[in-house]
């Protein structure tokens, strides 16, 4: 039976032989018998959020970029937001407690009454459908239940140590994993 990840992040283990996926975490944002999707939480870029969606940057959480979100359609934009604790996510797409796909097409003025901060993503990583399960059965990723606050990290490059430090035995060792085991 598929356990659907929707909501849960994807920790890139040691073993994944992929560059564009070295050390990530990803949100995952949909997934069910179509495939699945997500954004990459730690891979923060160099250009501002002032740059591409100037009316957001008063809401852009800490660090204010841009994050590299995947590399499928790398100029598609993905916004996450934290919704107050007063608003609850009338209609919206529930991802993670209190976190929610925002619509860019809203006036950002108006979206600040409901919203903590938001981050932005250029592109996502998507698979197929089955894809996903057959890359976590073969050790690519290993499946961890998310914590709101991963979305909003101020310490992006720290998130995939501090994801599996929090994690139960064998796991938490991972995060002790070198760059490069050779150097040992």
């Amino acid at each position: 039976m598929v356990r659907w990840h929707t909501g849960r992040l994807l920790v890139a283990t040691p073993a994944l032989d992929d560059p564009n996926f070295e050390r990530v975490v990803i949100l995952v944002l949909d997934h069910d018998e179509d495939g699945a999707l997500g954004v990459v939480l730690n891979r923060a870029s160099g250009v501002p959020v002032r740059e591409t969606l100037d009316g957001w940057v008063d809401l852009a959480a800490a660090p204010p970029v841009v994050f590299g979100g995947g590399p499928v359609e790398p100029t598609a934009i993905v916004a996450l937001g934290r919704a107050t604790p007063e608003e609850a996510p009338d209609g919206a797409t529930r991802i993670l407690e209190r976190i929610r796909l925002v619509d860019l097409d809203t006036d950002p003025i108006l979206a600040s009454v409901e919203l903590e901060h938001v981050r932005v993503f250029a592109g996502y990583a998507g698979w197929a459908p089955d894809q996903l399960e057959d890359e976590i059965a073969q050790g690519a990723w290993f499946a961890i239940d998310a914590e709101p606050a991963d979305v909003f990290t101020d310490d992006p490059l720290g998130l995939w140590h501090a994801v599996l430090r929090r994690q139960p035995d064998a796991l938490k060792l991972l995060a002790t994993y070198p760059s490069d085991p050779s150097l040992n």
